[in-house]
């Protein structure tokens, strides 16, 4: 079942009565199993006697990414490509601005459906379908358990106040989805792609993109390793999942986050796994469900009702007083973002951080937390420390340029969070420091882990 809360209609365009086929734009729900997108083309195409179409707009230049980001999609399009092939859906992948492609297929569609991005541009692209297409166009949410508008219509303030509307809606959405199976096959379809999506190396090869930054061998993308980690985790580090988490040398966490953040694999999954977890105790259980829906959809609320997420002037006012009143104290240390990312910096554990955000593509939640506090204690003013923080974010992690990268950079500077003890350079922004490293648990054996990879 498809929830409704989950499908609104872009436009108020009829349905084009002689389209040959309804068209998934597909975007950022990048996989086969448990998207409710697709389940919602197959649906419509089958009461109209159609097939169905999936289309995806591969473009050079997507805002910040660049050959590690490429890499990891485009080995989870192949199995995207794979797997409809299996179901007779045609995947027609073409080079250019995804609106574009788009708009292309749609003059022959009956219906366009696509699903939901959270990002400015995404929803512009969006807008721009649906005010071009010539027909109706309906967007399907698939990418949280929750859907926003459904859990909240405004800016939460923080976890403290999504939460409880988030976990009275929560049961409702935990619901397997199992799509119907598709009546009207469309591998015959005369629709070219410009791309052999099975061959995600020659597409990597034939892309005009940033190459400063290479792929990872620690993740490889798609659906298939995303499952794999998922029974990995659930089998073997749910169970002391609350206490372990913050631990990083024991990886406690799931490390599913690149996979979420391409749409490889549903948190809806994700969550009904933990759910069906046995002999898990129910603090680990909640603790990862917390971290995943309300912690999660609080970032996909902050960026759908915020609209200048990137920027350094969306903090809590209270947040750029108190920055702004110690713009000026004394930094006993300061670095530029070319120190940073090499990681040359006085500090051992901040550069292993580094070491393992730029060699792997991912970094432990609580090193991260410790990764970008040192960034407002080492930058010249707090906005610097802002934009150094967001640009080495998005270009070194897997999972940057997400909501939660935009949210959880913005926690950095208090949003999100509470006013602590006033204190040199940051105010009344909450620090940390290496003693907590060394108290909480063994930070010379993550350093040394950092140096094997």
């Amino acid at each position: 079942m498809i929830q409704p809360e989950r499908i609104r209609d872009l436009n108020d365009a009829a349905e084009r009565g002689d389209g040959s086929y309804v068209l998934y734009w597909m975007q950022q729900a990048q996989r086969v199993g448990t998207n409710h997108a697709l389940g919602l083309a197959i649906e419509l195409a089958n009461a109209r006697g159609l097939p169905v179409v999936v289309a995806f707009g591969l473009m050079d230049d997507y805002p910040e990414a660049n050959r590690r980001h490429y890499a990891f999609m485009l080995e989870g399009l192949a199995e995207v490509a794979a797997e409809l092939r299996e179901r007779s859906i045609r995947f027609v992948l073409r080079h250019g601005e995804p609106p574009r492609v788009a708009l292309a297929l749609a003059k022959e569609a009956a219906i366009l459906v696509c699903d939901r991005g959270y990002l400015r541009h995404q929803v512009a692209w969006r807008r721009k379908v649906a005010d071009e297409a010539g027909c109706r166009v309906v967007e399907v949410e698939s990418d949280v358990v929750v859907p926003v508008e459904t859990a909240s219509d405004k800016a939460e303030y923080g976890a403290r106040t999504i939460r409880p509307k988030i976990q009275r809606l929560r049961d409702d959405f935990l619901v397997g989805f199992t799509p119907e199976a598709v009546e009207h096959g469309s591998l015959d379809l005369d629709l070219e792609s410009d791309f052999e999506a099975l061959d995600p190396e020659a597409m990597l090869d034939r892309l005009k993109l940033d190459r400063s930054v290479d792929r990872v061998s620690r993740f490889k993308g798609g659906a298939g390793p995303a499952r794999e980690r998922l029974a990995a985790f659930i089998e073997e580090k749910l169970d002391g999942y609350a206490d372990g988490r913050n631990e990083p040398v024991a990886r406690q966490c799931s490390e599913l986050s690149p996979y979420l953040h391409f749409g490889q694999i549903s948190p809806l999954d994700l969550a009904l796994a933990a759910k069906a977890a046995e002999g898990v105790d129910a603090e680990d259980r909640s603790g990862f469900l917390e971290e995943l829906i309300v912690r999660r959809e609080l970032s996909m609320n902050f960026v759908a009702f915020t609209q200048d997420y990137d920027s350094y002037a969306m903090l809590p006012g209270w947040a750029r007083k108190t920055l702004g009143e110690h713009k000026r104290d004394k930094r006993e240390h300061l670095y530029d973002e070319a120190a940073l990312a090499a990681g040359e910096t006085h500090d051992p554990y901040w550069n292993a951080a580094m070491r393992e955000m730029r060699v792997s593509g991912y970094m432990h939640n609580y090193m991260r937390m410790y990764w970008g506090k040192k960034i407002i204690e080492w930058s010249k003013t707090p906005e610097d420390a802002f934009a150094t923080t967001l640009a080495l974010n998005n270009r070194w992690f897997l999972d940057g340029r997400d909501p939660a990268s935009f949210a959880n950079v913005g926690w950095l500077f208090g949003l999100h969070d509470r006013a602590w003890t006033e204190r040199p350079v940051f105010g009344k922004i909450r620090y940390m420091n290496d003693r907590g490293l060394k108290r909480k648990f063994d930070i010379d054996a993550y350093v040394k882990w950092t140096e094997t990879l």
